[in-house]
């Protein structure tokens, strides 16, 4: 038993790192949903004709670029989940000044 005890101890404290710097990684739903309602008024299927589509305005070359062409061939057209999906991707490679105004306005830069 005291083996056993002593091996989950162990177990933990090596995961500790990991279990503690994940979340800040990953941004929540509604920090997504904060940021759509800034970039397109928090609608998920807009086509304005501005060159960038959906909720958090992605353009179709970064949607491509991030793996996006997997859900639909324009972000618009992709459900809520799927644009956050690849709108991770984006922020791991770009930072969260793939959307800088929106992003410094909801405080997340």
């Amino acid at each position: 038993m005291r083996k056993l005890s002593l091996s989950l101890a162990a177990a933990l404290v090596t995961l500790t790192p990991v279990l503690v710097s994940a979340p800040s990684e990953a941004a929540t739903m509604r920090t997504w949903e904060r940021l759509a309602w800034c970039e397109s008024t928090g609608r998920w299927h807009v086509n304005t004709g501005n060159g960038y589509y959906g909720g958090l305005q992605i353009s179709p070359s970064t949607w491509r670029g991030h793996g996006g062409a997997r859900f639909a061939r324009l972000p618009h057209q992709a459900t809520k989940r799927e644009q956050v999906k690849v709108a991770e991707r984006i922020k791991a490679s770009q930072g969260w000044g793939a959307w800088p105004s929106c992003s410094r306005k909801i405080g997340v830069r």
